[in-house]
Order: C-alpha cells, then structure tokens, then sequence
C-alpha cells in the first residue's frame, strides 16, 4: 500500500471516530444482548464510537430507574448520534427500539435495521410498514458493513 492510501485510511478511520453509532434492540435475554454486542464491535472496527443503551446506562430493574435510563438513553445516546443501527429479529420489535427509531426519523438521523431471521417480505406483518419505509434492512452482519460504509 502506498504512502497516499495509508493517509486517505487513516483519514477516514479518524472521520470515523468522530462519528456515533447508537445500537438499538431488545435487551430482555443474553442472546438479544449478545447480538447487540457483535454489532457493536463490528462498528468499533470500522472505527465508530458506540452507544450501546445496557452498557452505556443500564437495565430498569424496577420503576425507580425508568427516568435514569430514559434521561440516558436520550442526553448519552441518541442527543449526538450520527446513525442508529436496529436489530429487529424476533416476532416483534421492542417498543423502546420504535420509539428510538422513529425519534431518530424526526430527527432526521440516519437507521439501518438488521433482520437476520426472516426475509422482510416473511415479516411484514410484525415490522409494518412504516417501520420497513423509514431505512433499509439488511439481513447480515456483511450487508450491515457494507451499508454502513456508504454511509460514511
């Protein structure tokens, strides 16, 4: 590699680091956590920071924490995010990651929705849509990346 395309990557590795990915979907199980969890390293090798709603403020164990977790959620995450990445498997989609996408839709940023179970077409009923017209769903990890990096 030359000297010319190390510098154009490394400029685009610190444009990147400027730039916040919100991951959002359920957080109920480990696995739903964990699937979380590899999108959020995937975005951390392409050189984003990240906002991961369990990690970075928590899980509400009772009614108490509901304000913390929804004043994070907000000032923490999604107030300077660039992109919202959604993990929609599942029979439905959580109702904290709608609200997040559609705060993001009026916001004007960025959502990329990943459905790794079933086609959209199989989930039409569940997604809706609305949800389905406001960003495109990918159904990879790789088709994620390779979104992701148009974007950016």
């Amino acid at each position: 590699m030359n000297r010319k395309a190390i510098t154009h990557t490394h400029r685009e590795t610190l444009n990147r680091k400027t730039k916040k990915v919100y991951i959002a979907g359920k957080i109920g199980t480990d696995s739903e956590r964990e699937m979380l969890e590899k999108i959020d390293l995937l975005c951390k090798e392409l050189g984003f920071e990240t906002f991961l709603p369990h990690r970075d403020v928590g899980i509400a164990q009772s009614i108490e924490d509901v304000k913390k977790i929804f004043e994070g959620d907000i000032n923490n995450g999604l107030k300077n995010t660039d992109l919202i990445i959604a993990i929609l498997d599942g029979l439905y989609v959580g109702a904290g990651t709608a609200w997040e996408l559609g705060y993001a839709y009026a916001k004007g940023i960025p959502a990329i929705g990943l459905k790794t179970d079933e086609s959209v077409e199989e989930a039409l009923e569940q997604l809706s849509s609305i949800l389905i017209g406001s960003m495109p769903i990918v159904k990879s990890a790789d088709e994620l990346r390779e979104k992701i990096e148009k974007l950016f």
